[in-house]
């Protein structure tokens, strides 16, 4: 750490007593954001701390729709995310232009959406899920109905094979995460012969045929902890390795793509920390309609998952 990074540092810790603030960061954030984070975690996680914290400001270490869900949860308090650039290509793929015309299509569909999309889209849902209890969700479903899941392909595709329903999919996918391909994979198992290989639900099918375990970033959290090998190859974005090995320092993880970076994950840094603490911007902002339509999906999602 530099002299400056301590600085600024000193200056964000300073800042946050003064107003009340915290950060809250995922795992996919620089490790400098991880590390001056109050909590790191996944979207689910980053929201139902947000929303327990006494804080009345939350900094948001993570992209648009990670905020824009947080302040739907806890519309009262001021959430900022220090970069508005700092977008998600798997909230972009669907829109509420599009959605309601794939709607008309399938009339008697129960709508299942991921907690990463914009508010504008949870207006038209029936069901917001988490990644983790994603199989869940759809196994509690009558076996007759009708499910449209949204927005990521993959991460359908892989409910439907856990589950056997047949889902209606939305051609969407985490840009980062599919550029994860099954040669690198194998690439790096030739490297590290003995290392296990844990793969993400968002993963391209061939690249979770290869996987020791397909699971969410916080199943790769705890399959981390408790497993004894020594050497984890681990296929999703490459900023979850800084948590991995922060916590635990006796293993070795390698990233099994280079490629798997999000770059506007990135954006959020020390500096725009700083300044959106000095300036208190960029706040987000949700319209009322938009908010009174989404926030009940929200607010199911976190009761039914113990928020």
């Amino acid at each position: 750490m530099t002299n400056t990074d301590s600085a600024i540092i000193e200056k964000i810790n300073k800042l946050k007593k003064e107003k009340n603030a915290i950060i809250v960061a995922h795992y996919y954030q620089l490790g400098e954001t991880q590390d001056i984070a109050d909590f790191v975690g996944d979207a689910l996680g980053m929201t139902r701390f947000a929303a327990d914290s006494d804080a009345e400001v939350i900094i948001v270490g993570g992209v648009t729709c990670m905020a824009e869900t947080i302040k739907l949860a806890c519309p009262e308090k001021t959430v900022i995310l220090p970069d508005l650039n700092a977008g998600c290509t798997l909230s972009n793929m669907i829109s509420l232009k599009r959605l309601p015309t794939r709607k008309e299509q399938y009339p008697n569909a129960t709508v299942v959406c991921y907690i990463n999309t914009t508010p504008e889209v949870k207006t038209e849902v029936d069901i917001c899920y988490s990644e983790d209890e994603a199989v869940d969700i759809v196994k509690e479903l009558p076996a007759d109905q009708e499910i449209m899941f949204i927005p990521d392909q993959y991460m359908g595709d892989f409910v439907a094979t856990r589950t056997g329903r047949e889902l209606i999919l939305w051609p969407g996918y985490c840009s980062p995460i599919v550029k994860i391909r099954a040669e690198d994979v194998k690439a790096r198992k030739e490297e590290h012969p003995d290392a296990k290989v844990v793969a993400h639900i968002e993963c391209i099918p061939q690249v979770k045929l290869l996987a020791d375990l397909v699971t969410s970033t916080n199943g790769m959290v705890q399959f981390a902890e408790e497993t004894d090998a020594k050497e984890i190859i681990v296929a999703t974005e490459v900023g979850i390795i800084h948590y991995l090995q922060k916590e635990n320092p006796d293993k070795t993880f390698i990233a099994a793509s280079e490629l798997g970076e999000c770059a506007t994950m990135k954006l959020v840094n020390l500096e725009t920390i700083l300044w959106s603490l000095e300036n208190m911007n960029p706040v987000i902002e949700i319209p009322e309609d938009i908010r009174v339509k989404a926030k009940p999906v929200v607010d199911a999602m976190l009761a039914r998952t113990g928020g």
